[in-house]
């Protein structure tokens, strides 16, 4: 019969052993990392010069010290002893300092998002990836601009130079005074996005074009009608596809 469980390695409480309560205490130990694991970070190969009951860390490469072999496992520290958690598939960990769920599976951990292949609310979210790196992604940039000011306005925010623009959304946030509307578009092209849009609060565009591709960093440009502005505030998005390369071999 083994010494330990088969999957978490607890240890067994054996027949006829003395001291009982050495292993038992010591599979309570293991549980009570293992349950609900909350990882300090992913980033440490070397147990830290100063540490608290309960820390841990998944094992960076190359592990030394008392982490030696311990690469991608969890160290934990409990009763002033570091102790091994191994990884197996499936092990979920809260990274604390990526403030991510990680999954260990195929022999590494990742984020629970691309163990699952799900889609993520970040900026700009890959939805395709081949097998050498290349990707296809949707993205989003966003910028608000307050106090408009003259006869034009234009965003720090660019279409993104070799990406292909879906369109640009506006949003009025505050009335704009002194121009009686405005377009949206870019230079050379000022009303690309939607011409005439609302000054009132709350108007909404959705400036949608049949997609085409840039060659530079684009900025959006917000220009007056019927006067120069004097004021308010006016929201701006980009919306697009992103193309990425391989990654190099």
């Amino acid at each position: 019969m083994s010494e330990t469980t088969s999957r978490l390695a607890l240890p067994y409480i054996m027949a006829a052993q003395a001291q009982k309560h050495v292993t038992h205490n010591e599979a309570l130990r293991l549980l009570d990392g293992l349950i609900q694991i909350r990882a300090l970070n992913a980033n440490l190969a070397a147990p830290p010069s100063v540490s608290s009951e309960g820390d841990a860390y998944i094992v960076s490469s190359p592990a030394t010290d008392a982490w030696t072999g311990w690469e991608k496992d969890v160290a934990l520290y409990a009763d002033g002893s570091w102790f091994r958690l191994p990884a197996i598939d499936g092990m979920r960990v809260w990274d604390a300092d990526a403030e991510t769920l990680l999954v260990y599976t195929a022999g590494s951990w990742k984020a629970l998002s691309d163990a699952l292949n799900l889609l993520r609310s970040t900026p700009l979210v890959h939805v395709a990836r081949g097998a050498l790196g290349s990707t296809t992604g949707l993205g989003v940039l966003e910028e608000t601009l307050s106090g408009l000011s003259g006869s034009i306005v234009e965003t720090t925010i660019t279409i993104p130079d070799r990406s292909i623009c879906l369109g640009v959304s506006t949003r009025t946030v505050s009335a704009i005074t002194g121009a009686t509307s405005y377009d949206c578009g870019i230079d050379g092209e000022l009303s690309k996005f939607g011409g005439s849009l609302g000054i009132a609060a709350g108007s909404i565009n959705k400036g949608i074009i049949g997609p085409q591709g840039f060659y530079a960093d684009t900025p959006i440009r917000l220009t007056a009608k019927g006067g120069d502005f004097t004021g308010g505030t006016v929201s701006v998005a980009i919306h697009y596809l992103s193309v990425g390369v391989l990654d190099a071999p």
